[in-house]
C-alpha cells in the first residue's frame, strides 16, 4: 500500500490548512498547480511515515495474514513432498500402470496318451468373450448401458453380468471370462461388436476336450467310465483360489477338479509367461513391450489300455446291471490295465462347460454315477477274503495243506446256526478244496476256531488283513481312494456298546458282517498272493513327458510283501487254481490259458440280491495278469461275475496268442 507523505512547500509557497477549502479565494480550481508546481511534493512514497494518509492494518490482523500465507505455503509443500518424495515411486507406478499392462500368458495343459500312444485328453482352440473391470468406463450411465451390451452378446441378462463382475474387484486388470467355448462365427460377430465397447474383448483360448473326440468314427463309442479316471477341469472356486494365488493361480484360471486331471494338476499346468503391454485409454492394445513365454505343461502316458477298457466295460453293461465294477491290473508291477466303474458320466460335457439341469440330474440319479466305485466304493468281500484267510491260517500254523476239516452243513453254537451254502455239507475238507467249493464250515473253523480247533480269532484277523492292505489307502494315484474297514473287538464296544461274539469272528472269517473293502483292495491282495506276497501299489500314470526331453517313466512306491513263506501261498494258489478246473468259477475251465480264481457272494440286504465278486489271475504259473469283477446286487458270483471275467480274459490272452 502507498502512502501519500507530507513534505515542506518549496519557497514562495504558503501551505493551506488542513481544513481549507482547496479552492482559493478567487474560486480558482488549484489542480493545475497541484499537478504542476505541487506535484512534486504530492509524490507516491514506499516508506512508512509517522503521520500518514490512508488506511492503517492493524499489526495483529497482519500478522494473521502472515500466518495464513505460511500455513497455505506450507501444506503445499508438504503435499508435494509426499507426493513426489514419499509416494513418488507408487503413484509413479499407478501411472505407469495406466499405460502399460502386464499380462499372465497360459501355458497349454499337458495332453494325456494310453499305453499304446491314443489321445485320451487334449486341448482344442477356442474364443472367449471377456470383460476387463478396470477398463470399463467410470461414468455410472456408461457403465451400465456397456453392461446391457455386453449382456445382450452373452444372451444373459445386466443382473446375472453385474454379479458375476461384482466377484472381482472393480480395478482388476484382468480380463475374466463371460463367454466361453465361442464357435468361429459366433467370435466374429463379438470381434465387431466388441470394438464399440471399452473393456470388452474376445479372447483365443483352448479348452480340455476328452475321448471320443468328435472326429472319431462310430466304433469309438463314449466310455463313460472314463470320466472317473481322466477327471475333469474347472473354474476355480473362491475358497480353492485363495489356497492356490500364492502358487501363481489368477482368479480366472481352471484346475483339476477330480481324476488325473485333480492328482497332477501341478505337472500338467505347466507354468505361465508374462506379456507387457502398452494400451490407450480405452484399455486397447498398442504395442507389446516385452514378453516372457510360458513353460507348457507336461503330458502323461498311462498304463491304461482304451481297448481293454471298452472290452470291460461292454461285459459289464451285458450283465443287466447298472452298477458293477471291472480292474486289470499288473500284479508284477501295480500298473492298471483297465479300471471301470458303471454307471459314468460324459466327461465332454464338464468340458464344454455342464448345464446346471445336467448336473442336478447327475446328483439326483440313486444310482450314483459321479462316485468312482473301484476305489471308494466300501461293500462286503464275501469269500472272495477266503484266500487271505487260508494263507494267515497257513502262517500261523493252525492247518497244513493236509489238515482236513468235516463239513456236515454247518456250525451250530448254541441256538445259534452259521450253515454252509451246500445242505449236508461238503464232507471231509482240505485247504485246497475248501478254496476250490468255498466250504464256509472250513473258514469258520480256522477264523473262530471249535472246541476241537483253535482259530485265528478277530485280533490275527485283522492283522492280516493289514498285511494283504485292507484298512488303509493303497496309494493309487487318483483322488478319493477310500480304506476299507476291518470290525474289531474295541470298535464293536465302542460303536455299539455290544461285546464280540463268536458269531462276529465266523461272519468276519468268510467276508460278512462288518468287514467292508474296496474292489481295488480285493484285486490287490489278489496279485499278493499270485505273485508271491507282494502287495502292489496300484498306479495308472507309466510316465511324465515334458514339453522338451524324453518321457521319464516314475519310480513308484516300493511294494510291501505280506511276510508269508511261499509254499503257503503256493497252497493257496493251488486252491484257487482248484476253483477253476473243478469249483466255482470252472466256467473259466475252458479257457486257452490257466487261470485261478475265487467268487464270492456278498449278502447286504436282507430284501436285496447279494453283490457278486469274482477275482482271479492268469496265467496260474505266472502271472501277468489280476482281474476284479463286482456286480452290485448281481447274485450268485459264479453266474454273474465269471463270465464278465472270462470275457475280459478271453480278449485279453486272444489279442497275444
Amino acid at each position: 500500500m502507498f502512502f501519500w507523505k507530507r513534505q515542506k512547500p518549496a519557497a514562495g509557497i504558503e501551505p493551506f490548512d488542513d481544513h481549507e477549502d482547496p479552492l482559493n479565494a478567487s474560486g480558482k480550481n488549484t489542480e493545475e498547480s497541484m499537478t504542476g508546481e505541487l506535484g512534486e511534493f504530492w509524490k507516491p512514497q514506499t516508506d512508512i511515515p509517522s503521520e500518514f494518509v490512508g488506511v492503517r492494518v492493524p499489526r495483529g490482523q497482519m500478522r494473521m495474514v502472515q500466518f495464513v500465507v505460511l500455513l497455505t505455503l506450507g501444506t503445499m509443500l508438504a503435499r508435494t513432498a509426499s507426493l513426489q518424495i514419499l509416494n513418488g515411486e507408487a503413484y509413479r507406478a499407478r501411472a505407469e500402470g495406466n499405460r502399460t499392462r502386464a499380462q499372465s500368458v497360459r501355458a497349454l495343459r499337458g495332453v494325456i496318451f494310453d499305453r499304446n500312444g491314443q489321445l485320451l485328453a487334449r486341448n482344442v482352440p477356442t474364443f472367449t468373450l471377456s470383460v476387463t473391470p478396470i477398463d470399463l468406463p467410470r461414468n455410472s450411465r456408461e457403465y451400465r448401458n456397456a453392461l446391457a451390451a455386453v449382456a445382450a452378446l452373452a444372451r444373459s441378462t445386466t443382473d446375472e453380468l453385474a454379479a458375476k463382475l461384482a466377484e472381482f474387484p472393480k480395478l482388476f486388470s484382468l480380463p475374466i471370462p463371460i463367454v466361453e467355448n465361442l464357435d468361429y462365427q459366433e467370435a466374429v460377430s463379438a470381434i465387431v461388436a466388441a470394438r464399440e465397447l471399452q473393456g470388452v474383448t474376445v479372447e483365443y483360448a483352448t479348452r480340455r476336450s476328452y475321448y471320443p473326440f468328435p472326429e472319431a468314427s462310430e466304433k469309438d463309442g463314449e466310455l463313460q467310465s472314463l470320466a472317473h479316471i481322466l477327471g475333469y477341469i474347472g473354474k476355480l472356486s473362491p475358497n480353492e483360489y485363495a489356497d492356490l494365488r500364492n502358487a501363481g493361480y489368477l482368479g480366472t484360471d481352471t484346475i483339476g477338479k477330480t481324476g488325473l486331471e485333480l492328482s497332477y494338476e501341478k505337472t500338467l499346468r505347466g507354468t505361465y509367461g508374462v506379456r507387457k503391454i502398452e494400451v490407450d485409454a480405452r484399455g486397447v492394445e498398442r504395442r507389446v513391450i516385452a514378453k516372457n513365454e510360458p513353460d507348457d505343461g507336461s503330458d502323461l502316458t498311462l498304463s491304461l489300455d482304451l481297448e481293454a477298457q471298452r472290452v470291460m466295460e461292454e461285459a459289464l453293461r451285458r450283465t443287466g446291471r447298472r452298477k458293477a465294477v471291472g480292474i486289470a491290473m499288473d500284479p508284477r508291477n501295480g500298473e492298471i490295465i483297465a479300471l471301470v466303474s458303471l454307471p459314468g458320466y460324459s466327461i465332454n460335457a464338464f468340458a464344454r462347460g455342464i448345464r446346471t439341469a445336467e448336473y442336478r440330474a447327475l446328483e439326483a440319479d440313486h444310482n450314483y454315477p459321479l462316485f468312482p466305485r473301484a476305489i471308494a466304493g466300501e461293500y462286503p468281500s464275501g469269500s472272495t477274503v477266503k484266500p487271505v484267510l487260508a494263507a494267515a491260517a497257513l502262517a500261523e500254523k493252525l492247518i497244513t495243506p493236509a489238515t482236513t476239516i468235516f463239513s456236515s452243513g454247518g456250525i451250530r453254537v448254541l441256538s445259534w446256526f452259521f450253515p454252509d451254502w451246500k445242505a449236508g455239507g461238503h464232507g471231509p475238507t482240505n485247504v485246497v478244496k475248501a478254496l476250490a467249493e468255498s466250504v464256509n464250515t472250513f473258514f469258520y473253523t480256522i477264523g473262530g476256531g471249535t472246541d476241537d480247533h483253535p482259530g485265528l480269532g478277530p485280533a490275527r484277523i485283522a492283522e492280516y488283513l493289514r498285511k494283504f492292505g485292507v484298512g488303509e489307502k493303497l496309494g493309487i494315484d487318483l483322488p478319493g481312494e477310500a480304506t476299507g474297514f476291518i470290525p474289531t473287538e474295541e470298535w464293536k464296544k465302542k460303536t455299539k456298546n455290544e461285546v464280540w461274539y463268536i458269531g462276529d469272528t465266523y461272519h468276519l472269517a468268510i467276508g460278512q458282517g462288518y468287514i467292508a473293502v474296496t474292489p481295488l483292495q480285493v484285486a490287490a491282495w489278489t496279485a499278493a498272493i499270485g505273485n508271491g506276497g507282494t502287495v502292489p501299489v496300484p498306479h495308472l500314470v507309466r510316465a511324465i513327458k515334458e514339453s522338451a526331453g524324453e518321457p521319464r517313466v516314475l519310480p513308484w512306491k516300493q511294494s510291501r510283501t505280506v511276510g508269508i513263506e511261499s509254499e503257503y501261498l503256493q497252497t493257496v494258489r493251488s486252491g484257487m487254481r482248484a476253483a477253476v478246473t473243478v469249483g466255482s468259477a470252472r466256467y473259466l475251465a475252458d479257457m486257452p490259458v490257466g487261470v485261478a480264481g475265487k467268487t464270492g457272494t456278498a449278502e447286504w440286504n436282507d430284501r436285496r440280491p447279494p453283490h457278486a465278486w469274482f477275482t482271479g489271475f492268469a496265467p496260474y504259473q505266472n502271472p501277468e495278469i489280476v482281474v476284479t469283477i463286482l456286480v452290485e446286487e448281481g447274485g450268485e458270483g459264479s453266474a454273474t461275475a465269471v463270465p464278465v471275467a472270462k470275457e475280459f480274459l478271453r480278449w485279453y490272452f486272444g489279442k497275444r496268442m
